[in-house]
């Protein structure tokens, strides 16, 4: 009896997947430049006329090449930074600052290497959560990324991978409508990697959250994405914009051979200035 009343609990911890726009968003960040007369302020434009919709529960990778201002666009849905032009609107609604409708993963893990992995999780739950229904919660989601084995390690006791799980697990606890993933893979080994991406489609499949995926990686890209929307510049124009939007065909898990998947590589890699044909 005791289980049967538990279960509804934890399924209702369970995130609702929020809707994520961004309205006609720039950013430019001001700049002091010496010369030999003295100094002169400036601006860097990095964003420039950013319109994205991202369905609830959809799952959109961003592209592009350095400095195209991809990890500047997360930070601006993240609440982390503020756009010089445009709006933002998670879950329909205008947003400024940091949204608690919104959870942010990085590329490295950030774990405190003083608490537990168990403790660490549960840094993500939301202020105000009972200790009772916070214990289960983690519990819950420990299981989900397969830590349930090392939930009174310490960091230092796991290895790279585990402590990435380790961070999903505790952007999760926040119960975000919105998961922000700034390269989260980055730092991994390439069979690591590859793994995590299985994870991450495991754990979306379990908690379907809206995600915004930053990566330099265009398999990664295909594997994971609903859709992948290109950044880049045209010349003479200042700053960033979406250059390529790309529907991803099948549905997830997808078959990393297949030859569909590679055609679109191609192209993919064509817009990046990539030749894929070069050996």
């Amino acid at each position: 009896m005791s289980s049967a009343l538990a279960e509804p609990a934890l399924a209702s911890s369970a995130p609702t997947a929020a809707a994520l726009e961004f309205r006609g968003v720039a950013q430019a960040f001001a700049a002091r430049s010496g010369t030999a007369r003295g100094t002169h302020d400036g601006a860097t434009q990095v964003l420039r006329d950013i319109h994205l919709e991202l369905a609830p529960g959809e799952i959109l990778a961003l592209l592009g090449p350095s400095g195209s201002g991809k990890s500047t666009l997360l930070r601006i849905a993240a609440g982390l930074d503020s756009p010089s032009a445009g709006e933002l609107l998670v879950g329909g609604a205008p947003s400024t600052g940091i949204s608690p409708l919104c959870a942010v993963g990085f590329q490295e893990p950030r774990l405190l290497p003083w608490l537990s992995v168990h403790d660490n999780v549960a840094l993500g739950l939301p202020k105000g959560t009972d200790k009772r229904e916070g214990r289960a919660a983690v519990v819950r989601l420990l299981a989900l990324v397969g830590l349930e084995h090392c939930a009174d390690y310490r960091p230092a006791e796991i290895s790279g991978g585990m402590a990435q799980r380790a961070s999903l697990a505790r952007a999760l606890a926040r119960r975000p409508g919105v998961l922000l993933l700034d390269e989260p893979f980055g730092a991994l080994d390439a069979l690591t990697r590859l793994k995590m991406q299985d994870l991450l489609l495991r754990v979306h499949e379990a908690e379907p959250t809206t995600v915004l995926l930053v990566t330099h990686d265009v398999d990664e890209a295909l594997a994971l994405a609903d859709r992948i929307v290109v950044l880049g510049s045209e010349p003479s124009i200042p700053g960033a914009t979406i250059q390529h939007v790309l529907e991803v065909p099948g549905d997830r898990p997808r078959d990393r051979a297949d030859v569909e998947l590679a055609t679109l590589r191609g192209t993919l890699l064509a817009t990046l200035g990539v030749d894929p044909h070069r050996r």
